[in-house]
């Protein structure tokens, strides 16, 4: 594996080794050690899949404060646009955003830290998505930030009338309206 910084300090793109033959192929998407030698130590508690249809954008969610959550992402089936949006007032980076095209050939895999919004946009006609996190999901911490925050400058390859979006998620406030970590 691959282990790629990004230009924002904590977010890691990683790239399996792909081993394809005439049956398939096989690709190792976690071994611990491995990764917490090159990333650090996280506990991961659960794993989520969520499938999606073109033009879903689920996102910017994020859990405030000793819920926050630290994500590794992947693709098992179709392609998204993957966004990680820092909210670490402490950081330099403060306020950017990282985005990376995930998908079932690439392989590719996110690991966002705790501190940062997350969102994707289903760019396939179907997506299965599938994550790692290292807490526990609390209704009462979750915060979203709007998916088109003009401060953000997310570059969101599908707009208008394509976009399917929940309520929730239209209703989001500002980037600045958000609550942040130290």
């Amino acid at each position: 594996m691959s282990y790629i910084q990004t230009e924002i300090d904590g977010v890691w793109i990683i790239e399996p080794n792909v081993f394809p033959d005439s049956r398939g192929y096989f690709f190792e998407a976690y071994r611990k050690e491995v990764f917490d030698s090159n990333i650090g130590v996280v506990n991961f508690i659960q794993d989520n899949e969520s499938q999606s249809s073109f033009g879903v954008l689920r996102g910017l969610h994020y859990q405030k404060g000793e819920y926050s959550q630290a994500k590794l992402v992947r693709v098992i089936k179709g392609k998204v646009l993957d966004v990680a949006v820092d909210l670490r007032r402490s950081s330099p980076t403060f306020g950017k955003h990282v985005s990376v095209e995930l998908n079932e050939d690439n392989k590719r895999q996110l690991f966002i830290p705790r501190g940062f919004a997350h969102g994707f946009l289903v760019l396939s006609e179907e997506a299965i998505f599938s994550y790692k996190i290292d807490n526990a999901y609390m209704p009462q911490a979750e915060m979203s930030i709007r998916y088109n925050d003009p401060s953000l400058g997310i570059d969101w390859p599908v707009s208008g009338s394509q976009l399917i979006i929940s309520e929730k998620d239209r209703q989001a406030v500002l980037f600045t309206e958000a609550w942040h970590f130290e």
